[in-house]
């Protein structure tokens, strides 16, 4: 129990800038062994999100209030994830072979992919957000941190990681996942559907799995694999896609 605690936190430290114990270090066996853990991270990132969507919508606007929680889940995370997505951006859109593609991705300068990626993806989750009853906004934050970090941790099983951690940029990543921590990280991440009335919510996990798959398709077409700026990127498009779902789910079904 002692040590998947600490693997537990040594996930909450390299994700977030949520403060850890001081016994928690840089271990990069504890950060191979994390992945399992990524969905309930996503739930304390995403219940960040709700306490301050609700608390503030006390004061302001549904806009604000969501603009607001959006702002806190990015600072928590340190933009760690949307990072990734704009990474990933710029090298599939500017690169045309693997070197290139890796090469960028290890800039740390934000290109113009990266740039309308971000805006791109982020106001479609300010949109998705809005259209959601209010009632729910907070449960789908939470839901969609969780699930989205679980369908990641599904690209970290199915693909082989193809840059050493020593040759990228310091953001670290897990380079793969056992079966039982697939199943765990299964279990935090499909966890919070379980507080939804309606049932049908679980079809979410459908198009949001098939928008990993198109992703991964992607990664393994150019660079043969993934890299945690991939799981990254797949962590961002699978959150809008089941915000997005949801919408869906509740105005059709």
């Amino acid at each position: 129990m002692k040590k998947e605690i600490h693997i537990f936190f040594t996930a909450l430290m390299f994700f977030t800038r949520i403060p850890c114990p001081k016994w928690v270090d840089h271990n990069p066996k504890n950060l191979h062994h994390s992945s399992k853990y990524f969905p309930l991270v996503g739930i304390i990132v995403g219940s960040i999100g709700a306490i301050v969507f609700y608390g503030a919508s006390f004061i302001f606007s549904v806009e604000i209030s969501i603009l607001l929680s959006i702002f806190s889940t990015i600072y928590v995370t340190g933009a760690f994830h949307e990072d990734g997505f704009a990474d990933v951006c710029d090298g599939f859109g500017g690169g045309w072979s693997k070197e290139k593609i890796l090469l960028i991705m290890k800039d740390s300068r934000l290109g113009t992919y990266g740039t309308i990626g971000l805006i791109v993806i982020l106001s479609i989750k300010f949109a998705a957000l809005r259209e959601t009853e209010v009632f729910y906004i907070p449960l789908v934050i939470i839901s969609g941190h969780a699930l989205s970090r679980f369908i990641a941790t599904t690209l970290i099983f199915t693909h082989p990681y193809v840059r050493d951690i020593e040759n990228s940029k310091t953001k670290p990543a897990a380079k793969s996942i056992s079966i039982p921590s697939l199943l765990v990280s299964g279990i935090f991440g499909i966890a919070p559907l379980f507080c939804f009335k309606n049932s049908m919510m679980f079809l979410t996990i459908i198009p949001m799995y098939l928008s990993k798959m198109f992703l991964a398709a992607k990664f393994k077409k150019w660079i043969d694999g993934q890299t945690g700026d991939c799981a990254g990127a797949v962590q961002q498009l699978s959150e809008i896609i089941f915000y997005l779902t949801s919408i869906a789910l509740w105005k059709y079904i």
